[in-house]
C-alpha cells in the first residue's frame, strides 16, 4: 500500500471512529451493547473491513469499546470511566453518584487484627496494636470497579464493625464518631491483577490495575485510615489539580 493509500485509509478509519463515538454519545449505543461484526459495520458505513478494523483498534485503546475473542465474543461498547479527582477526599459511593452512576458494595470480610508493620507505621500505632480490617468490592452500575482494603485504629472506632458497611465509610465515621477526613497522602502505581483480584474484579488475569495506597488524617493530624485500593484501569481515570509554587506560597502566607 502506498503512502497516499495509507493516509487515505487512516482518514476513513478516523471518520468511522468519529461516527461510532457519535452514536455512543447520543445513546444510540449503550454500555455493554454489542456492535455489529466488521463485515456488518463495513457495509453500514460503506467502507472497507480494514478501515473498520483500524477504527475499532483506536476505539479499544481509549476504552470506548472492548473486544472479546472467541465464540460468543465480539466488539462491545465500553462502560464509562470513573474519574478519581485526587484534589478531593470523598468516598467511592459519593464519587460515583456525582458522575451519574449507581453505587454498590459487596463486603468480602471484616475483622479485628494486629496491625502489620506498614500499617502501624502509617497510623502511628505501637507494636501489637489492633486495627479494624475491612475488605469490600465497589460496584459502578452493577459492575466491579475496585477492590478496597481499609484498616483503621480499633481504639478510635469501637463498634464500627457492627454498623452497616455497604455505604461510605467516611459518612459512618462522621455520623457515629465525629471524625472526618482533612487531608490524605496517596501513592499510585500500575500493577497487574493476580488470580484472586482478577476473579473479584471481573477482569482477565494480568489486567492492569491502579494501585492506590492512602493514609488519611483528621483535622488534628491524627491518622485514622490506611487503605489499599485496586481500581480497574479500564474503568478509571485520574485527575490531579496542581498549583504553581508562587500560588502555594501566597496561600500559605494568607
Amino acid at each position: 500500500m502506498s503512502e497516499a493509500d495509507t493516509t487515505a485509509q487512516g482518514a476513513v478509519a478516523a471518520e468511522v471512529q468519529r461516527r461510532i463515538l457519535d452514536q455512543i454519545r447520543d445513546s444510540a449505543l449503550g454500555p455493554g451493547q454489542r456492535l455489529g461484526g466488521e463485515r456488518d459495520l463495513a457495509t453500514a458505513f460503506g467502507v472497507s473491513r480494514s478501515s473498520v478494523r483500524l477504527a475499532l483498534a483506536a476505539l479499544e485503546r481509549t476504552g470506548a469499546v472492548r473486544r472479546v475473542a472467541g465464540r460468543g465474543g465480539g466488539t462491545f461498547v465500553g462502560s464509562p470511566k470513573v474519574d478519581r479527582d485526587l484534589s478531593r477526599i470523598v468516598g467511592v459511593p459519593q464519587l460515583l453518584r456525582r458522575q451519574g452512576m449507581q453505587a454498590g458494595t459487596r463486603v468480602l470480610g471484616t475483622g479485628l487484627v494486629v496491625a502489620d508493620t506498614p500499617t502501624a507505621a502509617a497510623l502511628g500505632l505501637p507494636d501489637g496494636a489492633h486495627v479494624l480490617d475491612i475488605v469490600r468490592i465497589r460496584l459502578a452500575d452493577g459492575t466491579p470497579i475496585s477492590l478496597e482494603h481499609a484498616r483503621l485504629p480499633a481504639a478510635l472506632f469501637p463498634g464500627l464493625l457492627e454498623l452497616p458497611l455497604g455505604g461510605s465509610l467516611y459518612e459512618l465515621l462522621e455520623e457515629h464518631f465525629d471524625t472526618r477526613p482533612h487531608d490524605a497522602v496517596e501513592h499510585i502505581e500500575v500493577v497487574t491483577a493476580d488470580e484472586h483480584e482478577a476473579a473479584v474484579l471481573a477482569v482477565p488475569r494480568d489486567a492492569p490495575l491502579l494501585s492506590i495506597t492512602r493514609t488519611t488524617r483528621n483535622h488534628d493530624g491524627t491518622a485514622f485510615e490506611h487503605s489499599h485500593d485496586l481500581f480497574r484501569a479500564d474503568r478509571t481515570s485520574i485527575t490531579v489539580r496542581s498549583f504553581a509554587e508562587v500560588a502555594m506560597a501566597a496561600v500559605t502566607a494568607g
